[in-house]
C-alpha cells in the first residue's frame, strides 16, 4: 500500500512539473516534446509529455497546442479533429503552420535560447 501511495505521489508530481513546463511556453512560440521533458526534469522522456497532456483534466486551459515533434511537425495524425484544432490555435497566435509543420528556427523556444546563450546565427 505504501508503495502505491508513493507511486501515485510521484505520478502527480511528474504531471504537475510537465504541465507547468507546458504552461510556461509563451504565446506565439512552440517547444518540442523532448524540450518539455528536459525542462520538467525528465530528459529523454518525450513520450511521457504526450501521455500527460492527453490525460490532463484541465487540458482546455493548457497551451497543449504549442508542443510539437522535434522537427516541428504536429504530433497528432493529419486530418483529424485534433490536428485541425492544433493548426487553428497555432495560426491564431501568429505561428506559421505549413503542411502540418512549424519552422522551429523561427518559433521554437530552444532555438532562441541557443542564440541568446551562444550567439548562434538565426
Amino acid at each position: 500500500m505504501r508503495d502505491e501511495i508513493g507511486d501515485e505521489d510521484a505520478s502527480r508530481l511528474r504531471a504537475r512539473r510537465i504541465i507547468e513546463a507546458v504552461a510556461a511556453i509563451p504565446k506565439g512560440r512552440v517547444a518540442s516534446y523532448g524540450a518539455i521533458a528536459a525542462r520538467a526534469g525528465y530528459p529523454g522522456r518525450a513520450r511521457l509529455i504526450g501521455k500527460v497532456l492527453g490525460e490532463a483534466p484541465d487540458r482546455a486551459e493548457l497551451p497543449w497546442h504549442r508542443v510539437l515533434r522535434a522537427d516541428g511537425r504536429i504530433g497528432i495524425p493529419a486530418g483529424t479533429r485534433g490536428f485541425r484544432e492544433q493548426c487553428r490555435r497555432l495560426k491564431a497566435e501568429g505561428v506559421t503552420v505549413k503542411d502540418g509543420r512549424v519552422p522551429m528556427s523561427a518559433f521554437g523556444l530552444d532555438h532562441d535560447l541557443d542564440r541568446a546563450i551562444w550567439g548562434l546565427p538565426g
